[in-house]
């Protein structure tokens, strides 16, 4: 998942999901698991953005940001969603962690406007 800019959120307050995580060797349908996850929060009720990097050494972070503790409740019970964490956890991942933080203040900068918002 590659982006140019931070998401684009609302004003606080909100939710922040992050994922820390170090990855075993290969892929092992990890990419395609991966995409599917991200298609899939973003249709789920009170989801609003995600940012993610990931290193050549294998180290990662995902953020994913989210309207309320029940919109990260009902993700969490996602099937599919739970079909990936236990896959993460037999075969992508060799550590990772999960914090949960409640976002009551944001800022932002933009040295130039995106190519979308120059269009009129």
């Amino acid at each position: 998942m590659a982006h140019t800019r931070p998401a684009q959120l609302p004003d606080p307050p909100y939710y922040a999901v992050i994922f820390s995580s170090l990855r075993a060797e290969g892929d092992n349908g990890y990419a395609e698991m991966a995409q599917r996850m991200v298609e899939l929060a973003s249709q789920q009720p009170g989801f609003l953005g995600m940012e993610s990097a990931r290193g050549a050494d294998g180290l990662g972070i995902t953020v994913s940001y989210w309207r309320d503790e029940e919109a990260i409740a009902a993700w969490r019970q996602n099937a599919e969603h739970s079909v990936a964490r236990r896959l993460g956890r037999e075969q992508w991942y060799e550590s990772f962690a999960v914090h949960v933080a409640k976002v009551e203040r944001a800022y932002r900068f933009n040295r130039s406007p995106s190519p979308a918002e120059q269009r009129p």
